[in-house]
């Protein structure tokens, strides 16, 4: 399994995937709303979304989980 974790404090604009997708390296799973910019939270390795732990709108700290693949 891979941990995705968020790479800056911000707020969750739109989470992309749903459980059960099936993903690509480098392909978004989360954006991040920080000082008024869009950060895409990007898959490392590709997998299948097993979790989503986080909601849009909310708050996140860098280094918390967002999204778990197996």
């Amino acid at each position: 399994m891979a941990d995705v974790a968020a790479h800056i404090t911000g707020t969750v604009w739109k989470i992309e995937v749903k459980v059960g997708d099936k993903v690509d390296a480098g392909q978004t799973l989360v954006i991040l709303e920080s000082m008024k910019m869009e950060m895409p939270v990007e898959a490392e390795s590709g997998g299948t979304v097993k979790e989503i732990r986080c909601k849009e709108a909310q708050s996140v700290n860098e280094g918390d989980v967002l999204v778990v693949l197996e």
